[in-house]
């Protein structure tokens, strides 16, 4: 004996459906749950690039103390280099694609998206001059000898296969730039709180390395981001002899005006002796004004934004709820018409 069919709305299974949707609602229940039992602090895998770091330079000095060669400046992560970049780069000087400019521009990138081994530059030419081969290959292996796509014409497997050449060639820096602007957007959030913090510990007479490691010890779960910086940046003013070249390579590493900004302030306090704390406190004064002024812009762009949702899912909603009883009426109305 067949089964009962259980209640349709427009042709679909409502009991189905609505197992379903428990079934999602209770993944992301238990999901939810993990996400909570299990904190972790943001800081911890952090913590073994500032070890790494603190090495490194720890390694300078004593290279330094015992006559051996000191790298310069602007090349400190050639010790890092490994095996497989080394290759990589031979094989582009060979092929003269590897300048010097390119290498210094990707370099930023990867310091913005907060990678700190610049010898990953050469990694990322390297795939943007094999990633637009590779998938060229497979969009061709696709749409021409696979034919996967027969009703596609000529014109629109072109389009496929040089949309995935341009997106291989586009991919890398995509990822860098994605990546970069949501580390600036996490930091541009919790640098008035670290200015307000370093300006309590100015006035509280610790010096601007202890200051810099106090803040990222306080602010590293909420802002890790920031908080790594800032001990990179304690790290640094600990170790290199010139501490304006710490100051300037977190204004390298973060792509903010205002951390520029701070940078400055910085540098004149220790050129100039100028009072520190007083000089914050105007700086993160602007900056709260700034990210008030950003807040309004937003709350005042929200009508025009919600003008699309509203037309498309709301109002549809309700003149189906309004109207819904009244053509039903009709309807009814009709039928008991053409019945009689």
């Amino acid at each position: 004996m067949n089964q009962p069919a259980g209640p349709t709305l427009l042709g679909v299974d409502v009991i189905a459906v609505g197992t379903l949707l428990s079934g999602i609602a209770a993944a992301a229940i238990l999901v939810a749950l993990y996400a909570a039992l299990t904190v972790r602090d943001p800081m911890a895998r952090r913590v073994k690039a500032l070890a790494a770091r603190r090495d490194e330079l720890k390694a300078g000095i004593l290279s330094r103390r015992t006559g051996g060669r000191q790298h310069p400046t602007r090349r400190q992560g050639i010790a890092n280099r490994t095996a497989t970049t080394e290759r990589i780069r031979d094989w582009l000087g060979r092929m003269k694609v590897l300048q010097d400019s390119q290498i210094t521009a990707i370099q930023q990138k990867l310091a913005y998206a907060g990678y700190r081994n610049r010898e990953l530059a050469v990694t990322v030419i390297f795939a943007r001059m094999i990633a637009p081969i590779v998938l060229g290959l497979v969009a061709a292996l696709v749409l021409y000898w696979l034919e996967l796509f027969p009703a596609w014409g000529g014109l629109q497997r072109f389009g496929a296969f040089a949309g995935a050449v341009i997106g291989g060639y586009k991919a890398p820096e995509l990822y860098l730039s994605n990546k970069a602007a949501k580390r600036t957007d996490e930091i541009r959030k919790g640098l008035p709180d670290a200015l307000d913090l370093l300006v309590i510990c100015a006035e509280a007479g610790l010096t601007i390395d202890a200051a810099f490691t106090r803040v990222s010890r306080e602010l590293g779960r909420a802002y890790p981001e920031l908080g790594e910086e800032f001990a990179l940046a304690a790290i640094e003013l600990s170790f290199l002899a010139d501490r304006r070249h710490a100051f300037e390579n977190l204004a390298f590493r973060v792509n903010l005006d205002h951390v520029r900004g701070v940078v400055t302030t910085m540098i004149q306090t220790e050129r100039y002796g100028t009072p520190l704390a007083s000089s914050l406190r105007v700086l993160s004064a602007e900056f709260r004004n700034e990210r008030m002024m950003r807040a309004e812009e937003k709350a005042a762009r929200l009508p025009a934004i919600m003008t699309v949702p509203l037309i498309l899912f709301i109002l549809p909603v309700l003149f189906v709820v309004i109207l819904g009883p009244a053509a039903c009426s009709i309807s009814d109305a009709f039928a008991g018409d053409a019945v009689g």
